[in-house]
């Protein structure tokens, strides 16, 4: 059935944008990922890796979509504005001057773009994420 038949009567159909990306599903727990090196200064403690999988990407380069993990230890970031949700793990993410969340999985995290935080991972922590730049 397409769309035109299936809306209810007297409403008028939503063409999808060509810039949506193509729908697409992603088992985010067996996803293989790619090695992500940290900046050694992000380091705070322990020797964390982080691997990562871009799944879709704006043209403009705006928006990003995609996987990420990171292992145990200790490491500070400046956020940009993300939406993600954490698939296994646990961490502990200090915000300065605001919250400390303890985030594992099933939990959805906002970050304000400019934030600077501190992650203390505690398990290797994988997530699903949508960020705005």
């Amino acid at each position: 059935m397409d769309q035109a038949s299936a809306a209810p009567a007297g409403s008028v159909p939503v063409e999808p944008s060509p810039l949506a990306p193509a729908s697409f599903a992603v088992r985010v727990p067996d996803a293989d990922l790619e090695p992500e090196p940290l900046d050694p200064e992000q380091i705070v403690s322990g020797a964390p890796e982080v691997t990562g999988k871009v799944l879709w990407e704006s043209a403009d380069g705006k928006q990003i979509r995609g996987i990420w993990q990171i292992t145990p230890g200790v490491v500070t970031d400046t956020e940009a504005d993300e939406l993600f949700v954490v698939v296994s793990g646990r961490a502990t993410v200090e915000v300065e001057g605001g919250d400390t969340l303890e985030i594992g999985p099933g939990d959805a995290c906002v970050l304000r773009e400019g934030d600077r935080t501190t992650w203390t991972v505690h398990e290797t922590l994988r997530k699903a994420y949508h960020i705005n730049l």
